[in-house]
């Protein structure tokens, strides 16, 4: 599941807002890496999350991408990982719900 979103933070205060919504709310949620690009024109940070779902019996990732390149901070997330089986992706909504970590924690802020 992916979606994009626009907010009123700066970049790095919306990866805070992020990293306390998804590490800090949780007791398998964990941050694995955070990458930051500086450029003349804006800044981009990439943070990438692992937690596990008992409903899929395994760990997800979420993959969270923020940028200010445009005219608003941008947030781009996509979460995957929890299907069970070679041949099937179904997650039960596991990918959904974690993604959804990312919505409710920026709410405020969406422009």
């Amino acid at each position: 599941m992916n979606k994009t979103y626009r907010v009123s933070l700066g970049v790095q205060e919306a990866a805070n807002v992020i990293d306390s919504a998804v590490v800090g709310g949780s007791f398998t949620g964990e941050c694995l890496d955070r990458y930051e690009i500086a450029a003349p024109s804006g800044t981009c940070v990439v943070l990438v999350f692992e937690k596990y779902y008992g409903r899929v019996g395994n760990r997800l990732t979420l993959t969270v991408v923020i940028d200010n390149f445009g005219d608003a901070t941008r947030i781009h997330c996509v979460s995957g990982g929890g299907g069970q089986s070679v041949l099937f992706k179904f997650d039960w909504g596991a990918s959904g719900s974690f993604s959804a970590v990312v919505e409710r924690a920026l709410a405020p802020y969406l422009v």
